[in-house]
């Protein structure tokens, strides 16, 4: 790695290496930690992925709730 930053600077060696993808995908898992719990309550694989799907789905409600319209003024 310290070679491909030499070479390529930081932000080069980012996205070459896929960085970005892998910073992102950790932010949300620890998000939905965070917020939702890091344990499933449900005993049996389909009523998992049925809480899954549901703390998924109130996660990117509050999400979209949260982010502001931007408005061009200019």
């Amino acid at each position: 790695h310290l070679q491909s930053i030499a070479e390529k600077g930081r932000m080069g060696w980012q996205r070459a290496s896929g960085y970005n993808i892998r910073a992102r995908i950790e932010a949300a898992v620890s998000r939905y930690k965070r917020v939702i719990g890091d344990t499933l309550r449900s005993q049996t694989d389909g009523r998992q992925a049925t809480e899954v799907a549901i703390a998924v789905g109130v996660l990117n409600r509050m999400l979209e709730l949260g982010r502001p319209e931007s408005v061009r003024t200019a």
